[in-house]
């Protein structure tokens, strides 16, 4: 079962690591499925992923959508600078960008920007709505740089795991 390592880490052996690896692959197998994937038991398969749920190193099961399918093709990176450097600002503008559905990915960075966005839009006019009605108006913002991405040439969700 995965034991707890530091930095929030969690120390999981081979069997964990093809079990995570399958599902990354393919999270609808079956319990039996996956068993039989990764050389074990169905019920000793379950609780090795219930206990991977429970670690929270399985956060959720979720469906891959492609983007320009459903009208959202349009993939930009907001690069933000707060006007504050401070651990107030910094939670407001988090707080306020939580509830934010075209926003797909919110980071703290360093270098140029403080904050990184990765933003899902339908268009050039709709990204320009979210800049004036929300962005222009959200705490503590001094600075924005947009880039919009011109091809996607990798999109990758499974983490490199390894097998030892």
């Amino acid at each position: 079962m995965p034991e707890p390592e530091s930095k929030g880490t969690v120390q999981l052996d081979a069997y964990e690591r093809r079990i995570l690896i399958a599902l990354q692959a393919n999270a609808r197998l079956t319990n039996e499925e996956l068993a039989k994937q990764v050389g074990l038991s169905p019920s000793a398969c379950w609780r090795r992923v219930k206990a991977l749920e429970e670690a929270g190193v399985i956060l959720r099961y979720v469906a891959i959508i492609d983007p320009t399918k459903v009208g959202l093709g349009e993939c930009v990176f907001a690069h933000i600078t707060l006007a504050r450097h401070s651990a107030k600002s910094a939670q407001e503008f988090a707080q306020s960008i939580r509830v934010r559905p075209e926003v797909m990915e919110c980071f703290f960075t360093t270098g140029d920007a403080d904050i990184l966005l990765r933003v899902a839009t339908p268009s050039v006019s709709a990204y320009d709505r979210f800049l004036e009605e929300y962005i222009f108006f959200a705490p503590g913002i001094s600075q924005v740089r947009s880039n919009f991405a011109l091809r996607q040439i990798k999109f990758e969700t499974a983490l490199p795991l390894q097998v030892d």
